[in-house]
């Protein structure tokens, strides 16, 4: 009876896993901000995403830390609250996440020029631009 009740609690667990894995097979990961760059302040924003955050992307990549990026401009804006650039970076699986603060440490240090600087860069951006939204998003293939 035990066993039957056991193997019972496993099966109602694993339900919905199963039937999800019916329709579609995981992909990789995405990190995903969704930022709202102040009025005026668009160029200033975008060449500080070129001249930091791109690098140091790249060196991520590089690093085999990521797999890939891809930075969104919102062409349609339905409110003036709404987001204005989108930076996805894409992991290749949830493991590839674990300790990764320390992991880009290293990089960050190597092209930003250490803890120090990559403040000072967060401080600037916050005068420039809000984060509306940073989700972490499963991308999936459907069959």
């Amino acid at each position: 009876m035990k066993k039957l009740y056991g193997l019972t609690v496993f099966v109602l667990l694993l339900a919905p896993a199963l039937f999800a894995q019916e329709h579609y097979t995981e992909g990789p990961i995405w990190r995903v901000q969704l930022i709202r760059v102040k009025p005026t302040q668009m160029d200033a924003y975008l060449t500080s995403l070129r001249k930091s955050t791109k690098p140091l992307i790249e060196e991520e990549k590089k690093q085999g830390l990521i797999v890939d990026y891809k930075v969104f401009l919102k062409e349609t804006k339905n409110n003036p609250e709404d987001w204005d650039i989108c930076v996805a970076i894409q992991y290749k699986n949830h493991a590839a996440m674990d300790g990764l603060a320390a992991k880009t440490e290293m990089a960050r240090d190597k092209i930003l020029g250490g803890k120090a600087p990559a403040q000072e860069l967060a401080d600037k951006r916050a005068e420039i631009r809000e984060i509306v939204s940073s989700e972490l998003l499963q991308e999936i293939y459907l069959k």
